[in-house]
């Protein structure tokens, strides 16, 4: 084990043992001392063992030859997987690693009372299973013997040789495997499968499932093998369902007979074989249904699957079959308790929908529009909600075809029309499940032309629609429902106006900005659907009773920062002016933040020259005397950091001028903590602008450009700055360095790791979370620079592990597995101070802490030992 052996001293001990020591006379302890030393230099010492080419092959195969201690056969049979799978040289001696190994198979092995090895039967079969499955040049000798065994009397031995076969199959090609089908054949048809026709108990199940994988296996060889394979097996497998009522048993059936129908899926259909096929329709059918109706989820979870499969094979269900098909789906959809059934039936629905359009809109969706709409028919039987949720979510996920997608829509925007007029109290959670579901429906539209413009036409408007007339009641009548205006209830619906707009072809998105942009310059409403509204639409007029009608500018952001950079946005200068002075001025921070947003991402789109020159000038202008003084500090410096990353991700050169603004605004007693948790906002994606997904400009490598130009500034100011304000540097170090790309910290780590040290002593929780964050990777990537300050880095570690945040404890203590990567000399002398810390947070309160402290003391407590 020792690190610093020389090089060619591993070698020069092997073959002193190869040539000078008859390992087989030894006494078990010394044989199993020969084994750890050749274990323990394949680990280390790779390269030069395989330097010895065959003869290291040759030279072990002697000093395994005869081994009969199950102690040292398992530590043999790994040293022989590991020659194979790591590619050492075999040459001429394949066939005698073979023999040397296959010699023990099947094993016949009994524990002795009492034995305090606690080796059993089970390991040495597992680890003798994985040589001779290890690799394909062992098929010509191995394949005759497992059909030697499967022919013998003993149940164990033909267990072992299927469930072999089984993982042979995984590794065979068709090249090794095509020789001995035939024979392979013969066995298996004399195997369980046909003789559990009469007896299904639990030994015979343990046979039936790997005979049923061969036979998968030797299926996927040829279409003509599949179907002739697939003809004969399928119906014995009928057979045994009906016949064994448990479901555990009835579920791995099951799950064998979709084995051979994702096949057929794979190969399709031989014509003259076609009706052969068909004719299992009805009892396969009837098996897959009976799954669904079975009180066991996992039975229920498998037929789901089976059914999926069948809806794809062409021509397979009838249509009478399909009417059953959407019952049994939504019977589950509506009336399953079980989380897992029910959202396993709407993924089946989604990937059927598309193939079957008609069945589904004409029987599923109505309904699912029925469900929603008797909770408001019945006054006080309003439906639970979470059989409302799986309404809204079903009509989400079979909306994969553009037939369906004009049927679910309208019935999703009259629900919400229906949260938004319900004379009872509503939570704007009502409003976020139809937003999330309405979501989902613009992702799955998006591919399709088609779909995308129908579904834009038809949502956005009615959208815009109930949220102004939600405004202008709170403007009139402030005491009717608000709940479309509350921020929740806006930001749900920000990524479906998003995902409904970055689609569209520009002419089409011309023709939508061309009503939506002057609905909110000038109040301009026609083209929304019930337009007759009690007032103007004014959200950049100034006034309390406006407010309301303000917070709508998140919608207006969702729609024009989301089009494509080519598309004109009329009356921008106007719009960008009125922007910037709203995100200045406003009091209510979710509107001044949304407004921020909205000028950021027209500013990153727009194309350079003198207008937008003036336009950032204008708003530098506002921004500065903001900064100094005044009641709208916040408001300004939350629109100096959504302009800079707009700057900052196209490479903009007043970027620089920017960051040097909130750089300085680190040493600002009141702003400081705001602009440091900023430099997080400059370096992540956002979820609504400014990232690619709507078109944003973003360059490769901005962060690679931002880290080279503002850390050594950040550092500079680090040093240079009183006590009070020291947290405030660390803290954006730390976002900046969290978000590069790992390869580019650890070039850069000697030099910065000395803060990022002083980082895990600042009280701020974020900087903590954000530092441990930063430095888990580097102690997998970068060990030798990080066991310099090993002391430093167990002692922080610890420390953080007791901290009163559930985060920053799970953080610390992957950190403290991951110190476990770094050279295990420079680790042991800390091993027992480690352990013992560690004790603590395995009584941790939170689930989570106590599973990351359980990986990390393991790991720990396995340091130094023989073959780490």
């Amino acid at each position: 084990m020792c690190e610093v052996l020389a090089p060619g001293l591993a070698v020069s001990v092997l073959k002193a043992i190869f040539q000078e020591v008859h390992v087989q006379s030894l006494l078990q302890l010394d044989r199993h001392t020969v084994y750890s030393i050749i274990t323990n230099f394949m680990g280390t010492r790779e390269e030069e063992l395989k330097g010895l080419g065959t003869d290291f092959t040759f030279g072990f195969i002697q000093v395994m030859d005869g081994e009969k201690d199950p102690r040292n056969l398992l530590v043999a049979f790994q040293i022989v997987r590991d020659l194979i799978v790591k590619n050492y040289a075999l040459g001429p001696f394949v066939e005698e690693l073979f023999e040397v190994t296959s010699c023990y198979f099947p094993i016949d092995f009994t524990p002795p009372p009492n034995d305090p090895h606690g080796i059993q039967r089970e390991d040495l079969i597992l680890s003798l299973r994985a040589v001779l499955a290890s690799t394909p040049q062992f098929a010509e000798f191995l394949l005759p013997l497992l059909i030697e065994k499967m022919d013998s009397d003993l149940q164990s031995a033909k267990l072992d040789s299927l469930q072999t076969l089984t993982a042979c199959c995984a590794i065979y090609g068709q090249k090794e495997l095509q020789e001995f089908l035939p024979s392979l054949w013969s066995s298996l048809r004399r195997e369980p499968i046909s003789d559990c026709r009469h007896h299904l108990c639990e030994p015979d199940m343990k046979l039936v499932w790997p005979s049923a994988k061969l036979l998968q296996a030797a299926a996927g060889a040829s279409l003509r093998t599949c179907h002739r394979i697939t003809c004969n097996v399928v119906p014995l497998l009928l057979e045994q369902y009906t016949k064994h009522p448990q479901s555990s048993q009835r579920r791995t059936i099951l799950e064998m007979l979709l084995g051979f129908l994702e096949l057929q899926k794979k190969w399709g259909h031989v014509e003259e074989d076609e009706s052969a096929v068909l004719a299992l329709r009805a009892p396969v059918c009837s098996v897959v249904f009976s799954a669904m109706t079975d009180p066991s989820v996992h039975l229920q979870l498998v037929g789901i699957r089976a059914l999926t499969v069948l809806g794809s094979l062409q021509g397979f269900l009838s249509p009478s079959d399909l009417e059953l098909v959407v019952d049994h789906l939504l019977r589950l959809i509506l009336h399953e308790e079980d989380s897992q059934s029910s959202e396993a039936a709407m993924e089946a629905a989604g990937s059927l929908a598309p193939i079957y359009p008609q069945i589904f809109s004409g029987r599923m969706v109505p309904r699912l529009g029925e469900e929603l709409q008797s909770e408001w028919e019945e006054e006080g039987c309003r439906a639970p909600r979470a059989l409302q949720q799986r309404c809204l979510q079903a009509l989400a996920a079979v909306s994969t075809h553009t037939s369906i997608v004009k049927e679910t829509v309208p019935i999703l925007l009259q629900h919400l029309r229906q949260v938004q007029k319900g004379s009872e109290a509503r939570n704007a959670q009502d409003v976020v499940s139809v937003c999330q579901s309405l979501h989902r429906v613009a992702l799955q539209c998006q591919q399709d032309a088609e779909s995308c413009w129908y579904y834009h036409q038809k949502v956005v408007p009615c959208l815009l629609a109930m949220a102004v007339q939600a405004a202008m009641q709170e403007s009139t009548h402030p005491l009717l429902s608000k709940a479309l205006l509350e921020e929740e209830a806006l930001a749900a619906m920000v990524p479906v106006i998003s995902a409904a707009s970055t689609h569209l072809i520009p002419e089409l998105a011309a023709q939508s900005v061309s009503h939506v942009v002057p609905l909110f310059l000038d109040g301009e409403v026609s083209f929304l659907p019930q337009n007759s509204f009690p007032c103007s639409f004014q959200p950049f007029e100034g006034g309390e009773r406006l407010e309301a009608q303000r917070r709508l500018v998140a919608l207006l952001m969702a729609f024009v920062c989301s089009l494509p950079r080519n598309v004109v946005i009329p009356q921008q200068e106007r719009l960008l002016r009125e922007l910037l002075a709203l995100s200045c001025s406003c009091n209510c921070p979710f509107t001044a933040t949304t407004a921020a947003k909205c000028f950021a991402g027209l500013v990153n789109k727009h194309p350079a020259g003198q207008q937008l020159d003036e336009i950032l000038q204008l708003a530098v202008n506002r921004m500065e005397p903001g900064l100094a003084e005044g009641p709208h500090r916040t408001q300004a410096l939350t629109l100096l950091l959504w302009v800079t990353k707009a700057l900052v991700l196209r490479y903009h050169p007043l970027s620089s001028h920017l960051t040097d603004k909130l750089l300085g605004l680190l040493g600002d007693a009141e702003l400081g903590p705001v602009a440091a948790d900023g430099f997080s906002l400059l370096m992540a994606d956002s979820p609504d602008v400014l990232h690619k997904g709507c078109h944003a400009d973003v360059r490769i490598m901005f962060r690679q450009r931002f880290f080279t130009d503002n850390v050594p500034k950040l550092v500079q100011g680090f040093h240079g700055a009183g006590p009070d304000v020291k947290a405030n540097y660390l803290k954006g170090l730390s976002h900046v360095l969290n978000h590069l790309p790992k390869p580019v910290l650890v070039t850069e780590l000697p030099t910065l790791l000395s803060l990022l040290l002083e980082a895990l002593s600042c009280s701020d929780r974020v900087v903590q979370l954000s530092t441990l964050s930063c430095l888990q990777p580097l102690l997998l990537e970068a060990p030798q620079i990080m066991s310099l300050h090993v002391d430093t880095l167990v002692t922080k570690f610890l420390s953080l592990a007791s901290s009163p945040a559930m985060a920053v404890r799970i953080a610390a203590l992957r950190c403290a597995h991951a110190l476990t990567s770094l050279p295990t000399t420079v680790l042991l002398p800390y091993k027992a101070r480690v352990i013992r810390a560690l004790a603590k947070p395995l009584d941790d309160k939170k689930r989570l802490v106590r599973k990351e402290a359980v990986a990390a003391r393991g790991e720990w407590f396995l340091l130094g030992s023989p073959g780490r």
